[in-house]
């Protein structure tokens, strides 16, 4: 998820760390706050894998910048990642929303709705974060008000992206797909 936010975010413009690290924050941080521990060891992953390219520029003060800027392969590599997602990154809430944020950058409408049909797939599932042995609980079987709610609101959630998903994919797959 973190690389997938770099490669991303880069590919709208070059920036230094600091302000990747605010942009990714922004994105994510509500749920997994971004270190400076997780972000620049990345951020060198992908540079040795040539995916970025680094530029040292004056900064505003007396100490010098790195500005960070995707190489072609660095391109290549996001369009790549967002044709071809891993489970986890339909499957995952916070994943699939990083995802989701640089979808725009795949520019084959076709391929982006059929990205779009794996997450509508995967949210048509039956499923429930409690079971009574394989068969999941809805949230009127609970007598937990707290789990209750944590149901009620993962559903109001869902049907609200079920929503967004069926009337975003006609225009996808008219256009192309």
């Amino acid at each position: 998820m973190l690389e997938l936010a770099i490669l991303g975010f880069l590919y709208d413009a070059a920036l230094h760390g600091y302000e990747l690290r605010k942009r990714i924050t922004a994105l994510t941080g509500h749920v997994r706050p971004v270190a400076e521990s997780t972000l620049y060891p990345a951020i060198k992953r992908l540079e040795k894998a040539g995916l970025l390219a680094r530029e040292t520029q004056p900064g505003a003060g007396a100490a010098p910048r790195h500005v960070l800027s995707l190489t072609p392969d660095g391109k290549r590599e996001l369009r790549r990642r967002l044709k071809e997602p891993a489970h986890s990154d339909i499957s995952d809430e916070n994943r699939w929303f990083t995802l989701l944020a640089f979808l725009r950058h795949l520019d084959d409408e076709g391929a982006q709705a059929a990205v779009l049909r794996r997450r509508l797939a995967f949210l048509e599932e039956p499923a429930s974060f409690f079971y009574d042995g394989e068969r999941p609980l809805s949230a009127e079987e609970l007598d937990d008000p707290f789990r209750r709610g944590i149901l009620t609101i993962a559903r109001a959630t869902s049907r609200a992206e079920l929503t967004w998903l069926r009337d975003t994919l006609p225009s996808l797959e008219g256009n192309g797909g």
